[in-house]
């Protein structure tokens, strides 16, 4: 897990939950929270134990007598943690529309965040994110739905902006856990989602309604969207615009501007448009708001391949994401015109290719994507293989292929392998091995880095702030990046007068309420720490399990086993020694002995005078004495377990 960014706290007692974005423990003196105003520009500062006031300007306790049955109600579900008291300080204000980011803040993916409004709660997204160095063995990590598992009676949709795995990628763990609620999304992330769901044991069957650009839904009392096109590496990737109490929020998704070969931006009525609507708050993806300059003309990535395609004199290994369709349909489309058979390699892509293809966005002639097995039929200039894996993923096909694991395919001096991709933070030790492994087979790498072959689906900070400019909203909140990507946008903003002060950082799991010309990212906070699917378990595996992980990565396990007398407390015979990952048995003979020699004292040490022989206190004993030993030996600290066995 990335580290968690400082940021501003307010004044005042903490929140009674703790979760992973608190401060630590001891910090002193935290400065206010600043709601701000755009009419007056200056910061309204608000005492941690004094409300802040929302829409209306009574204060709390004249809504409760307003309306006493359903704030009883409101309160006790609308409480962070679900048992406080009414009128709590960290239960939900009432007419105030809240929104809580779960996840994309803090990381690249696990992209969630949603709406509320006392009883109606709207979803945006619901994705994952890949496993890290520091989560090991774990498949995937998803938002952490506790909080709208409470209240799951209380949301009306759950909104899927695109199909990219970082953003749908966790409906299928957790549909049954929030109530299977309505899913709105395009034909596309509907075709994509029904085949991902159609592999899970005993999930419920979907509801969705299919919408398309420009579809205005009425999603409950106070919640309509309005859906609009943007342009990203998938088709059908929409943005929402949001109408709420507090007006108008419009969330990006993941998207780019369009530019043709002149370097000409395409396509800017949509913000236009939007901008007449008057824009409340502009969720602003930042994935790559601290690169300067433009898109690069997805027109420019063609022609590139293309020449590329032209030059290679073998065969054409190219990689790229499996949810990539615009770019798998450019390829094909080059493979066609240059007489090249295409050969799918990965399972995630092929799912992905036949279903754009049964929809109708990509197209191609009968007998240009071939079966693999195929492969030795046609000369290797005749060859271009389209697989999964540009990340460096140990089990996807491109690694499969730089191993020499691969059952059909094997690199040859002169294959030319080309990334095409950019490389997700985190994942550059495995694309540089692969890279390496590539080399050395004598294959030529092309990267995005030699040539454009690659045009990202994020727009970078020149574009966004272009984009902003159009918009014209009050305030700003950068979502999707790590903390400083989305602090570019300060910056970035400043540049057409948007003020630091209306440019809005939170991070998972905090709270924000939004007034009708104001933003209070409150003190208030909900449990957005990490949930992992590890095989066919959903949140079961805990730190805990992963600190462990890491140990026996780090130094191994050392296993040591004891026969113990229960009468006398003497140890029966030479204990037995089991290492994992710690030191190599046949050369350590030496440390064994003297090992065996310290376990048989502490084990007769630990039981004189004891009646009955408590063995739980010798295993303690054994694992401490054991584990200094080891460590003074061999400055390595292995994960230690004895095994005391009574006879």
């Amino acid at each position: 897990m990335p580290p968690r960014p400082q940021y501003n706290r307010p004044q005042g007692p903490r929140p009674r939950i703790r979760t992973l974005n608190d401060e630590p423990i001891g910090s002193k003196n935290p400065p206010a929270r600043v709601a701000h105003s755009p009419q007056t520009n200056a910061p309204n500062r608000q005492h941690a134990n004094t409300p802040s006031r929302g829409r209306s300007d009574r204060s709390p306790r004249s809504v409760i007598r307003r309306n006493a049955d359903a704030d009883r109600k409101f309160y006790k579900e609308g409480s962070l943690t679900g048992h406080e008291p009414q009128g709590h300080a960290a239960a939900l204000k009432r007419d105030t529309v809240h929104y809580v980011p779960l996840g994309g803040l803090e990381e690249i993916g696990r992209n969630c965040s949603f709406f509320e409004y006392n009883d109606e709660i709207v979803i945006i997204d619901m994705g994952i994110q890949f496993p890290a160095e520091e989560t090991p063995g774990v498949d995937w990590i998803i938002p952490n739905t506790n909080y709208l598992e409470k209240k799951k009676k209380n949301i009306k949709a759950l909104l899927i902006t695109h199909g990219h795995y970082d953003h749908f990628g966790a409906v299928p763990y957790v549909l049954e856990r929030l109530g299977n609620p309505t899913i709105y999304g395009t034909r596309l992330i509907r075709e994509i989602l029904q085949k991902r769901l159609n592999e899970m044991p005993n999930v419920p069957k979907m509801k969705f309604i299919e919408i398309k650009s420009h579809d205005t839904v009425k999603l409950s009392e106070h919640f309509t969207a309005e859906f609009f096109g943007v342009s990203h590496t998938i088709p059908d990737t929409t943005g929402v615009a949001l109408h709420t109490p507090a007006g108008l929020m419009v969330h990006f998704a993941d998207f780019r501007l369009d530019y043709d070969q002149a370097d000409t931006v395409e396509h800017l009525q949509e913000f236009e448009r939007l901008s007449k609507l008057g824009i409340h708050t502009l969720f602003l993806d930042s994935t790559n708001a601290d690169f300067e300059g433009h898109s690069v003309s997805e027109r420019v990535v063609e022609a590139n391949l293309e020449n590329t395609f032209k030059e290679a004199k073998g065969r054409i290994i190219l990689s790229t994401f499996a949810s990539m369709i615009t770019r798998m349909a450019e390829i094909i489309k080059i493979a066609e015109k240059l007489d090249r058979k295409v050969i799918i390699n990965g399972r995630s892509m092929k799912d992905n290719l036949e279903i754009a293809r049964s929809l109708g966005y990509i197209k191609y002639k009968p007998g240009t994507v071939i079966q693999v097995e195929e492969l030795d039929k046609y000369k290797d200039e005749k060859i271009l293989i389209l697989s999964t894996g540009a990340q460096g993923q140990e089990n996807a096909g491109l690694m499969r292929i730089a191993n020499s694991e691969h059952k059909h395919i094997h690199i040859k001096p002169g294959d030319t392998v080309i990334f095409s991709s950019s490389v997700i933070p985190g994942n550059e030790r495995g694309v540089q091995t692969l890279k390496d492994n590539f080399s050395r087979q004598g294959a030529i790498v092309i990267t995005n880095n030699d040539l454009d072959i690659h045009s990202s689906g994020h727009a970078p900070g020149d574009d966004l702030t272009m984009v902003a400019k159009i918009c014209k909203p009050q305030f700003i909140i950068p979502i999707h990046g790590f903390y400083f990507k989305r602090a570019a946008n300060i910056p970035n903003m400043q540049k057409i007068g948007i003020g630091k002060e209306r440019v809005i950082l939170m991070d998972n799991g905090q709270v924000a309420e939004f007034g009708k010309n104001s933003i209070a990212v409150t003190q208030k906070t909900i449990d957005a720490f990490y949930v992992m699917v590890d095989g066919l378990g959903v949140g079961d595996v805990k730190e805990v399990v992963l600190r462990d992980r890491r140990m026996l990565s780090q130094d191994g396990i050392f296993v040591i086993i004891a026969v113990v007398d229960a009468k006398t407390g003497q140890v029966r015979g030479s204990p037995d020694i089991i290492s994992r990952g710690f030191i190599y048995l046949k050369e350590s003979r030496e440390l064994l002995n003297q090992t065996r020699q310290l376990v048989r004292r502490t084990v007769e040490e630990s039981t004189r005078n004891m009646h009955p022989v408590n063995l739980e206190h010798v295993r303690d004993n054994v694992r401490e004495r054991l584990g200094s030993y080891l460590f003074r030996q061999t400055k390595r600290r292995p994960m230690v377990l004895p095994v005391i066995i009574e006879v």
